[in-house]
């Protein structure tokens, strides 16, 4: 008799369904056992407000781990990023898979990088962080852009650049490659120029913590330098008491490996990697005013290591000024 289909929690959204989708494969894979996606709507694809006003990207995640809560799914899968720093009691972050592109990305008119922009270009972005180490990036370089606030998905953000209403759009790699649309891209942004948010382009498998045999299998699926590079970056957003909306950019990376990657080494993963770097920047929307620091260290040997990484880090930048430069801190 065959065992009845794992159902997967999944928001409705082209991205989501895509990465779910690619989870399904490979949860197919390891437990032999069809995989069957289950569409929620959560408050944050209906609702029109900005996310900074209705709580963040956490109000992405809310629906998701209700249905799991209440039995409705077996396992969900979420942007890392969106994900409250807060583990819930009852689900267990079961495995966060090897993390894609983490870098932000530019798609601009008539093929533009971000330097080649016009004076006073309009860059469309929902989100703080970008818009601090964008509006940074150009008065350092003599330039002046205009930050203008978005919401929607990739081809609404995208249509903004199509229709004319604005110059360029900034969206995250991992999910244009994720549904096959980064030959759309016209600037790859350094993480030099642009730290991404803490956990972008990982994702996040969860499940109720009592379904001990369905944990150990996604734990297969578990990449173990992600999982300790994005509990340090998650640590550091936890211990500045800032949520997922904030203008907080942070990265753990394991350099030479790191810039291998940048710059498209295709044996850049075998590289032994021994040391783990953490950078963190807060910053005003306006870029007048960034915090960034960064330590390096060995690989942390466990999670609790990383996240001690984190919160020293963030002990560091609070004492530079962090914490005035994040407008209302999420209690």
């Amino acid at each position: 008799m065959t065992e009845r289909a794992l159902r997967l929690g999944t928001r409705r959204s082209k991205l989501a369904m895509a990465q779910s989708g690619q989870v399904a494969e490979k949860v197919r894979r390891v437990t032999g056992r069809p995989v069957e996606l289950v569409e929620i709507t959560t408050y944050g694809d209906i609702s029109r407000e900005h996310l900074a006003q209705i709580g963040g990207t956490g109000v992405f995640v809310t629906a998701l781990r209700e249905a799991l809560v209440r039995g409705e799914v077996d396992f969900a899968v979420h942007s890392l990023k969106d994900l409250p720093t807060a583990q819930p009691e009852g689900l267990v972050l079961a495995a966060v898979p090897e993390r894609e592109d983490c870098r932000d990305v530019l798609i601009a008119r008539d093929g533009l990088t971000f330097a080649e922009l016009p004076e006073g270009a309009r860059v469309g972005t929902g989100s703080p962080r970008r818009m601090a180490q964008l509006n940074a990036y150009a008065r350092s370089h003599g330039m002046s852009v205009q930050a203008v606030p978005i919401r929607g998905n990739i081809d609404t953000r995208i249509g903004y650049v199509h229709k004319g209403e604005l110059d360029a759009v900034v969206l995250a790699a991992a999910g244009l490659s994720r549904i096959g649309r980064t030959g759309e891209v016209t600037d790859f942004l350094s993480v030099d120029t642009v730290l991404p948010a803490p956990g972008q382009g990982a994702l996040a498998i969860e499940c109720a913590a009592d379904n001990a045999s369905l944990a150990a299998a996604l734990a297969e699926l578990d990449d173990p330098h992600t999982r300790v590079a994005v509990t340090a970056e998650r640590s550091l957003l936890a211990a500045l008491e800032a949520g997922c909306s904030a203008p907080v950019g942070a990265l753990a990376d394991f350099p030479p490996l790191s810039a291998s990657f940048e710059r498209g080494d295709p044996y850049a993963d075998e590289q032994i990697v021994k040391e783990m770097r953490l950078r963190g920047v807060v910053g005003t929307t306006d870029g007048s005013t960034l915090v960034q620091l960064s330590t390096t260290g060995p690989v942390p040997e466990t999670e609790a290591r990383a996240m001690a990484l984190g919160r020293e880090l963030a002990v560091e930048m609070l004492a530079k000024g962090a914490a005035g430069l994040m407008g209302e801190r999420a209690l």
